[in-house]
C-alpha cells in the first residue's frame, strides 16, 4: 500500500464504507422496495397512491430532505467545520434508523426516511470532502475507484447474508418476514454511522491535495484553463441528467422481477449478489482502461454500453438473458462514478468541495429520488418497457455533455511510493 493509501482518513472510510454497504445491502434495495409495496398492497390505497406510485413516493421523500439540507450543509462544511457537520449528520441518523427499526406504518417508515435523508445530506459532502483533502491531486481515480469496489463488495456481501437470512425465516414475499431481514441491515447501518467520527481534519494534506488547476499547479495556457473551468460543470450536468435517468429505474428492479419473473426473494438476491461482485470488478478495470484512453473517455463508453443493455432489458428478455443485462447495466453504468468524481476533486479548489459534493449529491440522491415518482407513475401497473425505454433516452441526453470534455481532461500522472 502506498503513503497516499495509507493516510488516516482513507483508512477509516473505507472502513465506514464497508460496514454502511453491508447494511444498506441488506436492507436499502430489494427488500425495502419489497417491504413498501407490499405493506401498500396489504393496506390498500396510501394516500390514494397504488402500491408503485407509493414507492416512488417513499423515495421523492428523501430527495425533498436532500433539496433542502444538502447546499446548506455544504457550505457548513466548508464554512464552519467538515467534522462538526459529520456530527449533526450522525445524530439525524440514528434518530432516522431507529424510527425505521422501530415503525410498524407507513407514517413512520417515512419519519425515518425524513431523518435518515438528513443524515445522508449532511454526511456525504463533509465527509467526501475530508477524503478529498486527504488524496493527492492528479492521483485520485485509484483511490476513488478502491472506495467503489469496497461499497460494491459490502454491497455483495448485503444480498447473501439475506439468502440466508430468507432460508431461516421463508423464502416469501411476506411483510413480517421482509421487517426482520430489514432490521439486520438497519443495525449495520446504525453501528456505521458512529464510526463516521473518525474522519479528522488534522489527517489531512496540504498544497498535494489542492485543485491541480488552480494557483501554481494550473497550467500556463490561458485559453485552456478558462476552458478548464466548465469541465467540473459539464460533468455535474451530466450526473444530473443521469441521475434522474436512474431514480425512474433502479428502486423498481424488485418489483420487475417479483412481476413479470415471479422470481422469489433468494433469487433476486442471487442476481443483486452477482450484480455488485461484477460491479466492483468493471469499476477497476475502468479506470485501469482509462490511465490510458482517458477518464471522460471511459465514462462515455460504459455508459453507452449501459445504455444498450437497458434497451434490451425492455423487451422482456427470457430469464437467461435478463440476468447478464441486468448485471451489466448496472456494473457499466456505475463503473463511471469514481471517475466522474475523481475529475470534480481534481478541478475544484479545495476551499469549495464541501459545496461540490453538496452539488453531487443532489445530482445523484435528489434528481435520483425525485425522478422515481416519475417512475411510478410511468410504470403504474406494470409498464416497465416504457419506463425503460424513457430512461434509455434520459441516460443518452446525459452521456453526450461528456464527450465534449474529453480534450481537456489529462491522462493522470500515477504516482507510486
Amino acid at each position: 500500500m502506498t503513503d497516499r493509501e495509507n493516510n488516516k482518513n482513507t483508512r477509516r472510510y473505507l472502513r465506514f464504507i464497508i460496514l454502511q454497504s453491508i447494511g444498506t445491502g441488506v436492507w436499502m434495495g430489494s427488500v425495502f422496495s419489497l417491504f413498501v409495496v407490499v405493506m401498500a398492497e396489504q393496506s390498500g390505497s396510501l394516500f390514494g397512491l397504488k402500491p408503485n406510485e407509493l414507492l416512488g413516493a417513499t423515495s421523492a421523500i428523501s430527495g425533498i430532505v436532500l433539496l433542502l439540507l444538502v447546499l446548506p450543509s455544504g457550505l457548513l462544511a466548508d464554512r464552519w467545520s467538515r467534522e462538526g457537520t459529520i456530527r449533526i449528520a450522525i445524530a439525524l441518523g440514528i434518530i432516522g434508523l431507529f424510527f425505521l427499526i422501530l415503525g410498524q406504518s407507513i407514517y413512520s417508515i417515512i419519519l425515518g426516511l425524513v431523518f435518515y435523508g438528513g443524515f445522508q445530506a449532511l454526511s456525504g459532502p463533509a465527509a467526501e470532502a475530508l477524503l478529498a483533502d486527504s488524496i493527492p491531486s492528479g492521483n485520485r481515480s485509484g483511490i476513488y475507484t478502491r472506495i467503489h469496489f469496497t461499497r460494491q463488495f459490502g454491497m455483495t456481501i448485503g444480498p447473501l447474508l439475506n439468502i440466508f437470512l430468507f432460508l431461516w425465516l421463508g423464502d416469501h414475499w411476506e411483510l413480517s418476514i421482509l421487517k426482520r431481514v430489514m432490521m439486520v441491515g438497519l443495525g449495520l447501518s446504525m453501528i456505521s454511522a458512529f464510526m463516521l467520527a473518525g474522519l479528522k481534519e488534522k489527517y489531512t494534506l496540504g498544497e498535494e491535495s489542492e485543485s491541480a488547476y488552480h494557483g501554481h499547479r494550473a497550467t500556463n495556457n490561458s485559453r485552456n484553463k478558462k476552458r478548464r473551468r466548465f469541465v467540473p460543470i459539464i460533468i455535474l450536468f451530466a450526473n444530473f441528467i443521469v441521475g434522474m435517468g436512474a431514480g425512474m429505474t433502479v428502486k423498481f428492479f424488485p418489483v420487475f422481477f417479483r412481476d413479470v419473473y415471479h422470481l422469489s426473494p433468494i433469487q433476486v438476491q442471487l442476481i443483486l449478489t452477482l450484480t455488485f461482485a461484477v460491479t466492483g470488478t468493471l469499476g477497476i478495470l475502468t479506470q485501469r482502461a482509462s490511465r490510458k484512453r482517458g477518464r471522460a473517455v471511459m465514462i462515455a463508453v460504459v455508459q453507452s454500453t449501459a445504455i444498450a443493455c437497458l434497451i434490451a432489458l425492455a423487451f422482456y428478455p427470457a430469464l437467461v438473458w435478463l440476468v447478464p443485462l441486468f448485471v451489466f447495466r448496472n456494473a457499466l453504468m456505475n463503473a463511471s462514478q469514481p471517475l466522474s468524481r475523481s475529475i470534480i476533486m481534481d478541478f475544484v479548489p479545495k476551499k469549495n468541495r464541501g459545496i461540490w459534493n453538496s452539488l453531487e449529491t443532489v445530482a445523484w440522491g435528489l434528481f435520483w429520488s425525485a425522478s422515481a415518482v416519475l417512475g411510478g407513475f410511468l410504470i403504474g401497473d406494470g409498464n416497465f418497457r416504457l419506463c425503460f425505454l424513457i430512461t434509455a433516452g434520459v441516460y443518452v441526453i446525459g452521456t453526450i455533455p461528456i464527450l465534449f470534455i474529453i480534450p481537456f481532461v489529462e491522462q493522470e500522472k500515477i504516482k507510486d511510493r
